[in-house]
């Protein structure tokens, strides 16, 4: 009986080693994610004009000796890392684009760019970490294209742009690279993501299964009504006073419709346009929004709601009004079994006490698409000074503690050998 205790302690020992990178490679790649993180944040590009990026990104991994195709969902680049054994295919994905935020932080980095974004004087910026993800990403293709010995199977490692959405007009991010073929030739198995935090301690990692962030739909209402004096309101139909109707009455589909307690949802009306004098009721009105939403059936009941409820609050007003709904992305939804096998490698890497169950949040990624295709885990890498204060994403105060990106590669270059080399049965 102890024979085959000692027996199996030195298997999983075996297999462990095997499984495992020197830290030593780690700590002497540090120092170069965090200059290409420097250097793509000073360079930031909006969605699908990624081009000096994807071409550092592709220049990076033709370094390694890496297959790579270029120009994948406009400005994407895709890297193919065939290991010594045969085996799953495991895809690792960052995004590449940047904000129409203006920087207000003093870094000898800071970004100066600034652009034209719809129609308006911008500057550009990282304001949500995808630099990070970026540099992160490089490294764990460095790591892992020395050790492809270690590699059963092979590693896809995806490089998105427009995850912030593309321009008006165009197609992009993960749905264009979806349409275009990325998770074919060869079929990937499973995919695995981070996104960094600025309320997150460095050192920290925050997961949860089955529904993590929200879908996100954009929808637009156009409300008409009938021209008016704004001193005889009784001559005209208002669609400001419709509009104001619209937006109260779509909260009670929230308040009155929705199972809260099931899951969290939320509809918000972000731009309202109308009217060009103050004394003169407008014909026409229109409002822009976004629905949030972590369950597909509260998702699809709250839809059909706002479809019914719109043109009715209008008419019951005397105009007319129609609504538009937009899908951007579908509920990131980790697999709940990938995410049971690898949870032992989060706490293997970061220490048990550092990998911490989350709550659901109604911010939506793009990333979902992806795990609508194939089984996939999105977790949450802290971004915050230990010591410091957390900082909003999408703001020009936006800041990251680069101390905190050691973690992600070694976390993602884990997971990525200890998928490929289990015996999960995990795939699509």
């Amino acid at each position: 009986m102890k024979y085959l205790f000692y027996l199996s302690f030195f298997i999983t020992a075996l297999l462990q080693a095997q499984n495992s990178i020197p830290e030593k490679e780690f700590e002497n790649i540090e120092d170069k994610v965090i200059e290409w993180r420097r250097e793509i944040h000073e360079n930031p590009e909006l969605s699908n004009r990624e081009f000096k990026t994807a071409e550092k990104i592709a220049n990076h991994l033709k370094g390694l000796g890496i297959e790579v195709k270029t120009g994948v969902a406009k400005t994407g680049v895709v890297g193919i890392l065939k290991g010594n054994n045969p085996g799953k295919v495991v895809a690792l994905r960052a995004d590449i684009d940047g904000l129409p935020v203006t920087e207000n932080n003093d870094l000898p980095f800071k970004s100066e760019v600034k652009t034209e974004f719809l129609g308006a004087k911008t500057g550009v910026m990282h304001a949500c970490g995808h630099d990070t993800h970026t540099a992160i990403l490089m490294g764990v293709a460095e790591i892992l294209s020395k050790h492809k010995d270690k590699i059963n199977g092979t590693v896809k490692f995806i490089f998105q742009p427009a995850e912030e959405g593309p321009p008006p007009g165009e197609e992009g991010g993960a749905a264009l690279m979806i349409k275009e073929g990325v998770l074919k030739n060869p079929d990937v198995d499973a995919i695995f993501g981070l996104h960094i935090n600025a309320g997150t301690p460095v050192g920290t990692i925050k997961y949860k299964p089955e529904g993590t962030m929200a879908a996100v739909e954009r929808f637009v209402i156009n409300v008409k009504g009938v021209q008016a004096h704004g001193s005889a309101p009784w001559s005209g139909v208002d669609p400001i006073l419709i509009s104001a109707k619209i937006i109260d009455g779509l909260q009670t589909i929230i308040s009155r419709n929705t199972d809260l307690t099931e899951s969290a949802a939320v509809i918000t009306v972000g731009k309202i346009t109308s009217g060009v004098r103050f004394n003169i009721i407008p014909e026409t009105a229109e409002m822009i929004g976004t629905v949030r939403t972590l369950d597909p059936e509260n998702k699809a009941l709250i839809l059909k709601r706002m479809r019914e409820m719109v043109p009715a609050i209008a008419k019951a007003y005397g105009g007319d009004a129609t609504i538009e709904i937009q899908n951007n992305t579908a509920i990131t939804f980790n697999d709940p079994e990938l995410t049971r096998e690898m949870l032992p490698t989060l706490k293997k890497v970061a220490g048990e006490n550092n990998v911490q169950l989350m709550k659901a949040t109604t911010g939506g990624e793009d990333f979902s698409f992806f795990q609508e295709e194939v089984p996939g885990f999105y977790f949450f890498l802290g971004g915050m000074p230990v010591n410091g204060e957390p900082t909003r994403h999408h703001t020009p105060d936006f800041y990251i503690d680069e101390s905190g990106l050691l973690l992600g590669v070694e976390t993602m270059t884990q997971l990525t050998l200890d998928y490929l080399n289990s015996e999960s049965t995990v795939s699509k």
